[in-house]
């Protein structure tokens, strides 16, 4: 007999495990190949690294001073829609759901599936289809505790964080130990400027910046985040900052173990570092770095199932996807939505094209959400926000993030064009379907679908009572 809605679960502690385990993922795990490779050097590999932290950090500013201003939650998603308009917000979520996350998603799950079975297969590589059908198990047993509960996701994502940093501890201390004791020499002659290929530095932002991606996620569950106006600014700080540091140490760490040519030929970077440098933990950091990736599968499912339910409450999605269980309190058509497309890319996909496929779009939309921080400042001189950020953070952060998706054409031409594409195909949709069914208001099509559906999910609209 209790209204059926979504609680206010996430505390603080809770937002930074969230934050933490969203960050630390798959990423520093995999990204420092592609960073490497198109810097050109370790030098200029460091310098990437540094930059994305710092670009990171001025995201998340950014988007901490927008979930005090805007308090609902949804992310990307409900910024765009708040500050830019309807159309950009329905492009967002097109690219999102059909593009980034299941790619994202995609890429996490198969970097789980092949640190899960490295230590079976050392010093061979593991089985394609092996990695990918452990891919999919990891993936799915998320996605079945966030329909389950959100009390145990959050516990898990709160668990999990621990192991993450555990796994960077276990990285970034042997590997300080060695460059104590002297060993440089994969250091000498850092500034290789004749390695340095321009072009490719958008593809070594991209891949540094999947690695960061996670700062944003507290923005997604607003509504459902404990003091939010004091907690979403604190949490976003203290993990980014914990984050960078963390990082830059690991990627130290990484190259006084193994040279340039090691980390470009790995495909799993930190077993190529404990098979060099701690063998006695050979078969412990896989493992690790496969729970970090489990984590980072939890936090993608727990925050994206937000924006498809604020979506669908905002009239720009089925409503069927508003919906919320009426036992669990989770809103389960919205989290069970994605399966499908993530299957079909883990099973077609690799891991360093969908990187690039998804990276366009996804920092398109960050560029634009934080463009319209600075539009309703200026629209909402009046309103007064209990965390503000200097107006040249937005600025200078929008500009990078605008200018390295254009650059991203002449570097990878052909992930960039689909991605593109991608976006520009939800014009019609949106222009046929969302636009005429705003305006007329009329039932939606899909009623009676949407009713049985409802009935045999056991879900009902956000505060209605059931009896």
């Amino acid at each position: 007999e209790e209204a059926v809605f979504l609680r206010k679960k996430i505390t603080l502690l809770r937002a930074f495990s969230l934050l933490i385990g969203s960050m630390v993922g798959s990423g520093i795990f995999i990204s420092p190949t592609g960073v490497l490779k198109n810097s050109g050097s370790v030098g200029f590999s460091l310098v990437v690294w540094f930059a994305c932290g710092l670009l990171s950090m001025f995201g998340a500013l950014c988007y901490a001073e927008l979930g005090t201003r805007i308090t609902k939650s949804g992310g990307h998603y409900i910024y765009i829609l708040e500050t830019l308009g309807p159309l950009p917000s329905f492009l967002f979520l097109w690219a999102e759901f059909f593009a980034i996350r299941p790619a994202n998603s995609a890429v996490v799950s198969l970097a789980f599936g092949r640190y899960m079975l490295e230590p079976f297969f050392t010093p061979c590589a593991a089985p394609v289809p092996a990695v990918k059908l452990v891919s999919l198990l990891g993936y799915y047993m998320v996605l079945t505790l966030n329909s389950w509960s959100v009390t145990w996701s959050a516990r898990l994502q709160t668990a999990l964080s621990i192991v993450k940093l555990l796994a960077l501890a276990l990285i970034i201390v042997p590997g300080m130990m060695l460059l104590a004791q002297g060993h440089t020499e994969n250091f000498h002659d850092a500034f290789d400027r004749q390695s340095l290929v321009l072009d490719k530095l958008p593809l070594a932002f991209y891949a540094g910046m999947f690695a960061y991606s996670g700062w944003f996620q507290t923005s997604f569950v607003r509504e459902e985040l404990v003091r939010p106006e004091r907690n979403i600014p604190l949490a976003v700080i203290v993990s980014v900052i914990t984050v960078i540091v963390g990082y830059m140490l690991t990627n130290v760490a990484y190259y006084t173990v193994l040279g340039k040519q090691d980390v470009l030929a790995s495909p799993a970077v930190a077993v190529s570092f404990v098979q060099r440098a701690f063998k006695s933990l050979i078969s412990v950091v896989p493992v690790l770095v496969g729970l970090s990736c489990f984590g980072t599968m939890n936090g993608g499912i727990f925050t994206f199932s937000r924006t498809l339910f604020v979506a669908s409450r905002e009239g720009q999605w089925p409503p069927l996807f508003s919906m919320i269980h009426i036992r669990k309190h989770t809103p389960l058509p919205a989290v069970m939505l994605m399966f499908p497309l993530v299957t079909a890319m883990v099973c077609i996909g690799d891991i360093y094209h969908l990187m690039n496929f998804f990276s366009f779009s996804r920092w398109l939309f960050i560029g634009l959400a934080t463009l319209g921080l600075i539009v309703h400042r200026h629209r909402h001189p009046e309103l007064q926000s209990p965390f503000k950020v200097p107006l040249f953070v937005p600025v200078s952060f929008t500009i990078i993030c605008l200018f390295t998706v254009a650059m991203s054409f002449y570097s990878d031409p052909v992930n960039i064009s689909i991605g593109c594409t991608v976006v520009l195909s939800g014009f019609p949709v949106y222009y046929l379907i969302i636009h005429r069914q705003m305006l007329s208001r009329c039932r939606s099509p899909f009623y009676y679908l949407t009713h049985k559906l409802q009935i045999l999910l056991e879900v009902v609209p956000q505060e209605i009572k059931t009896y």
